[in-house]
């Protein structure tokens, strides 16, 4: 028998999605990825979606200050066998907000209290010519499914050294609005890599709080438009460095990002900046390979959404929430927002066609 609603992905998008989805009881499945699968933790699409790779949150609502370890304990399943580590006591604990991981196993536990089936299982395929739409999982099974929501997120791109990965989240990261607040960057240089216009929006954003940003970019002329250039060169915080690239990044396990060294694409000089942090703002890669040409895209990769606030794809019943079709707000906040919708709008379309 044909599931109702299949939601892959679990990032906020998905477990929101689910949450709204049991509450109108649809019996939702969550394929939330192969936590064993390395090549997951490789690309960044592990289970819990990108906030599992994220330490403090500060800026989604609810989560104001104070020590959540109580309630964490009282709230989520210490014997977990999918993901026991959030409630460990040496866990570090932010002054402010939720650890990324933590806030990502609340929402999937509230989907979990109210019904959501979840499983381990990467999508491999998906057949949407016929219906039930047919997916495939890694291990060869299938499950066919009246209604599919799309959650898979999309990855932040990273330049592959072995220092930017040991450094991942003690100073590298890939999102200023999610991280420029953070204490330790706060009045200190913060450098940012890149030249389009979300470099010069992620470096004009940081003047906020640090003291100086380092705009580094491989050519001698910025990508990005031409108001955008304007404004990082007018920007007295920002310090463009010319033609040069981000050799490796710098620290030590106390402190973690302490500088970084720049290679000239001139010659072979190179420089050290010191730094508290390192910014990549090389784009993202929506997570729509398996989807294989089947769902309408944009220009960026990203599904396309057809319809004015509305969820829908060029699929009839094939709805996309959460970062793998939005290439603007990229938010845990706005991602859950759009899961809500997602699951509304396969709620409704179930209903208009009779089937529930």
């Amino acid at each position: 028998m044909a599931e109702k609603v299949v939601i892959i992905g679990s990032g906020p998008a998905g477990w929101t999605a689910a949450i709204y989805a049991a509450r109108a009881n649809l019996q939702p499945l969550v394929f939330q990825g192969d936590p064993t699968n390395d090549k997951n933790r490789v690309n960044g699409t592990i289970p819990l979606g990108q906030l599992a790779l994220t330490t403090e949150v500060e800026n989604f609502p609810s989560w104001p200050a104070g020590d959540t370890r109580a309630y964490l304990q009282s709230a989520l399943r210490a014997d977990d066998p999918d993901f026991p580590y959030w409630v460990a006591a040496n866990k570090p604990q932010p002054s402010h907000g939720i650890n990324g991981p933590e806030l990502m196993a609340l929402m999937r536990q509230q989907a979990v209290n109210f019904g959501t089936r979840v499983e381990s299982k990467d999508v491999v395929k998906v057949d949407l010519k016929r219906r039930p739409f047919l997916v495939t999982l890694h291990d060869g099974t299938t499950v066919e499914t009246l209604t599919l929501i799309i959650a898979t997120g999309a990855r932040a791109n990273y330049l592959g050294l072995p220092s930017e990965e040991a450094y991942k989240n003690r100073g590298v990261s890939a999102c200023a609005v999610c991280d420029g607040a953070l204490p330790r960057f706060r009045n200190k240089p913060v450098v940012v890599i890149g030249g389009g216009d979300s470099a010069v929006e992620e470096a004009s954003y940081l003047t906020k709080f640090a003291s100086v940003v380092y705009l580094v970019h491989r050519r001698d002329q910025l990508r990005a438009s031409k108001i955008m250039q304007q404004r990082a060169l007018s920007n007295p915080k920002i310090t463009l460095k010319w033609n040069r690239t981000l050799e490796e990044v710098l620290g030590d396990p106390t402190q973690g990002v302490t500088g970084v060294r720049l290679k000239s694409t001139l010659d072979q000089s190179t420089e050290t900046l010191e730094c508290s942090g390192v910014f990549l703002a090389i784009g993202h890669t929506p997570n729509t390979a398996f989807l294989e040409g089947q769902v309408e895209l944009n220009e960026k990769g990203y599904i396309k959404w057809t319809t004015l606030a509305r969820t829908y794809t060029s699929v009839e019943g094939v709805f996309a929430a959460g970062d793998v079709a939005d290439d603007y707000y990229r938010q845990a906040v706005s991602a859950a927002g759009t899961g809500c919708m997602a699951a509304l709008d396969a709620e409704r379309y179930l209903a208009h066609h009779g089937l529930l």
